[in-house]
């Protein structure tokens, strides 16, 4: 049996991540406050936020890995986050009016080097998901295991910064799963694509640090740098983490 392990969010893009244990999902949307904000560099070309924008514009964990060990935890009413690392600590705020102190927050875990943080950019109703497509990221908690086990460790599922992790199917079958309809709770999601990956994957999210080469591990397991899919919601309806997961 297939079940729904794990539900994560990413309120500020690559600045933190919470565990869920349910969540509305609507068709054709990303999960709800999913990437809901970014946090724009010096060098960014967009000046206004007005639709999905390229992520080379925002402050991302494979340019900072030191971002990849925040924790995020959202108040959606009054939308204040919450965000928590190692050594900056902890601090609450508000991304539509506090920009200027998540921007100093922020400062120290920039690499100096690189075009500094700037500003909070949010438009409403748009994800700044790294795809324009309001994409929902499908995950395995086998294939976590089987490929930390071909490295010879534990990884975190942290690193892959997916959204709805699965468990019970066999190490990579989500593969056979292109094309199909996932039915979730009350909300079916359509299995898409893969998704290749990045550096920021490299990355402990317990400290921070780059410690494992997990693309080196998949592109000489598998001649590619793939992990997990992309999902478009077809069907709106709740979920809950322990759902039973049909595939249609």
């Amino acid at each position: 049996m297939i079940r729904l392990a794990q539900i994560c969010r990413h309120p500020i893009k690559s600045i933190g991540f919470e565990e869920l244990a349910s969540a509305p999902l609507t068709q054709g949307r990303a999960l709800p406050f999913d990437r809901e904000w970014a946090v724009l560099h010096e060098a960014a070309k967009a000046d206004a936020l007005t639709g999905w924008t390229p992520k080379m514009n925002f402050l991302r964990g494979v340019a900072g890995p030191e971002l990849m060990a925040i924790r995020a935890r959202l108040d959606e009413g009054a939308r204040r986050v919450t965000l928590s690392h190692p050594t900056a600590g902890e601090i609450t705020l508000a991304p539509d009016t506090d920009s200027a102190v998540l921007v100093e927050w922020l400062r120290p875990l920039w690499p100096a080097d690189r075009p500094a943080p700037a500003r909070v950019g949010h438009v409403p109703g748009q994800a700044m998901t790294d795809v324009p497509e309001p994409f929902v990221a499908v995950l395995n908690l086998a294939s976590n295991a089987d490929l930390g086990a071909r490295m010879g460790r534990d990884l975190s599922m942290h690193r892959w910064r997916g959204n709805l992790w699965l468990e019970g199917l066999a190490p990579w079958a989500e593969w056979d799963l292109l094309g199909r309809t996932l039915r979730i709770g009350g909300a079916e999601l359509r299995i898409e694509q893969r998704i290749t990956r990045c550096k920021a994957t490299t990355v402990n999210p317990e400290t921070g640090a780059v410690d494992a080469d997990t693309l080196g591990a998949l592109q000489s397991a598998f001649g590619h740098q793939d992990f997990g899919t992309y999902a478009m919601v077809t069907k709106s309806g709740p979920i809950a983490r322990g759902d039973q997961v049909e595939v249609l």
